[in-house]
């Protein structure tokens, strides 16, 4: 049966489509509305803070929770709780009400809403896609979140200028329409479970052990999360460099769309990849398409060190439906939200220092030496990949036809 037959997977891209929708409209209606009160970037960019803070803080214990409680009413409640904390803000913004402090408080809580609405989606998305077709089904979740990055903060502004409320309440309403699209799924999220008396970091380290025994999970894991450190870092210098060389704020946000148009591409192309390479040289493809950034040591210039990174834009997402749908297809029910928030939080913790070191090295030496650093970094890991024996040996998804017939699934107690 095909995806677009699958009515709870219908349900469930529905549904998240239209709530990743509204958070991209707030994610643009945040800072400006900060900015219209207080004129302080530093107070826009704390808030940016407490929205993203809580998924590195919350990311295990989320884990936990989906593998423990029952992910629908989990995810019911996640969604519930956001709904209602920007409802409320922007009834605020309505009655004329409106202080800085709210702002933050309700950025954090839906950012808290959003850790363990995620931990406990993969569940979901394991639960409704029989394991053979879990790459496509993450290729379009991919191609769904790519859409949605590039058309989201043009509407979420275009929006605020309607009314300071109106993304908010937007973003709501999305969230509602999420609660309705999980109610009406019929499919367990989760097998049957006996209770687990043991302890919350026992349970937590149990997560660990499991992909770290897995040699190409723990190897992807490190590895593709390390790449995490260098892809933020190469934005930041786009939009440096292009403020250097005099182009206007909307030039500069043109180079970074291209970012995500790549994106975009990758994730519509991404079932050809899977049909005409291997796993390894799909993950190769992506290391490699990565020194396209020397480019910019031969010539130094904002456009070619865009051009650069372009390749490696259309390779994420192809990569990420293979490797995320394996790890999903081969990770125990009962474990699953717990792995997954393992290798999120290994991600969330190096993805914010690439920028951080950018900065940082663009304080002390030129760009070209910056990007040359960023650049043997991309080299090593490139290199990594491809001596590693882990990634050598990378499995094959007909190795999922082995799996495909899905567990029968009881309501948990």
């Amino acid at each position: 049966m095909s995806l677009r037959k699958n009515r709870d997977f219908v349900l469930l891209f529905a549904g998240q489509l239209l709530s990743t929708a509204g958070t991209q409209l707030t994610a643009i209606a945040y800072p400006l509305l900060v900015l219209a009160l207080t004129h302080s970037a530093a107070k826009a960019g704390f808030v940016a803070f407490a929205r993203l803070v809580p998924s590195a803080a919350f990311g295990l214990l989320a884990g936990v929770a989906a593998d423990r409680w029952n992910r629908k009413r989990l995810m019911i409640v996640a969604d519930g709780v956001r709904a209602l904390a920007l409802a409320s803000l922007g009834a605020a913004i309505l009655l004329d009400r409106m202080s800085f402090w709210p702002i933050p408080i309700v950025a954090f809580v839906e950012g808290t809403g959003s850790a363990f609405f995620t931990a406990a989606a993969t569940g979901a998305l394991r639960a409704v896609v029989p394991r053979r077709q879990l790459p496509t089904a993450v290729g379009v979740q991919e191609a769904r979140g790519a859409t949605v990055r590039l058309a989201g903060p043009p509407l979420g502004g275009a929006l605020f200028g309607l009314g300071r409320a109106v993304p908010f309440l937007a973003d709501a309403c999305s969230y509602f329409c999420s609660i309705l699209s999980l109610l009406a799924m019929r499919t367990p999220f989760q097998e049957a479970r006996e209770a687990d008396p043991s302890s919350v970091r026992s349970q937590i380290a149990e997560g660990f052990r499991f992909l770290w025994r897995q040699p190409f999970l723990r190897t992807c894991a490190f590895l593709y999360g390390l790449g995490n450190f260098t892809i933020p870092g190469l934005l930041l210098l786009v939009v440096v460099l292009g403020k250097r060389e005099g182009l206007s704020g909307g030039e500069i946000g043109a180079l970074i769309s291209a970012f995500g148009a790549c994106t975009l591409i990758g994730s519509l192309v991404s079932p050809f990849f899977r049909r005409a390479f291997s796993m390894r040289a799909i993950l190769l493809l992506e290391l490699w398409t990565g020194i396209g950034s020397a480019l910019f040591l031969v010539w130094p210039n904002v456009y070619v060190l865009t051009a650069g990174i372009l390749p490696q834009a259309v390779t994420l997402p192809v990569t990420d439906s293979v490797v995320v749908g394996y790890r999903i297809a081969v990770t125990p029910d009962r474990l699953l939200g717990r792995v997954e928030s393992v290798r999120s939080t290994i991600s969330l913790l190096i993805a914010p220092l690439g920028p951080l070191a950018a900065g940082l090295l663009l304080s002390s030496v030129s760009v070209r030496a910056t990007v040359a650093c960023f650049l043997a970094i991309t080299l090593a890991l490139a290199l990594w990949g491809t001596l590693s024996p882990s990634i050598r040996r990378a499995p094959s998804l007909d190795e999922l036809d082995d799996l495909s017939t899905p567990e029968p699934l009881t309501t948990a107690t």
